[in-house]
């Protein structure tokens, strides 16, 4: 069998929507595909992404929040922004490293304009099945990169 493809999920503060791609690519192709989260800043891992991945039956719990410095030493085959602004300040990667942006919403800031917590978590569910529905695309879809 061939090596796994090392691949980092890029976001901002490395609390949800990176938290949880890392955690359903490591569910649902970690025989293919060795997964990394980071963040250009660390703000904590969000407790509501936890809360949603494991009503999924994946237990991100134990991630931390990690900054991209702190992996420098990964030689990555892709990394993959999911938010504007990991894009917009994604540093160059040396060696191989191939960058793809694929946008996800916030779930916090959906949230924030919700009185109702239920409806508040909704919107965790929504990206979180967005999210899913783009890892069951990997590796697939990551040929398609030029």
């Amino acid at each position: 069998m061939s090596e796994r493809i090392k691949l980092l999920f890029l976001c901002t503060g490395n609390s949800c929507r990176s938290q949880m791609a890392e955690g359903w690519t490591r569910h649902l192709k970690g025989d293919l595909i060795q997964p990394y989260s980071a963040g250009i800043e660390t703000h904590g891992l969000n407790p509501h992404a936890v809360r949603v991945m494991q009503e999924a039956g994946v237990d991100i719990s134990g991630h931390s929040s990690k900054l991209l410095s702190e992996l420098h030493d990964v030689p990555f085959d892709y990394v993959i922004t999911v938010c504007g602004h990991a894009h917009e300040t994604c540093p160059m990667f040396p060696g191989k490293a191939r960058v793809l942006h694929v946008a996800f919403q916030d779930p916090p800031a959906l949230a924030k304009a919700l009185s109702d917590p239920e409806e508040q978590l909704n919107c965790y569910r929504r990206v979180r099945d967005e999210i899913k529905q783009f890892v069951l695309t990997l590796p697939e879809m990551l040929d398609q990169i030029k």
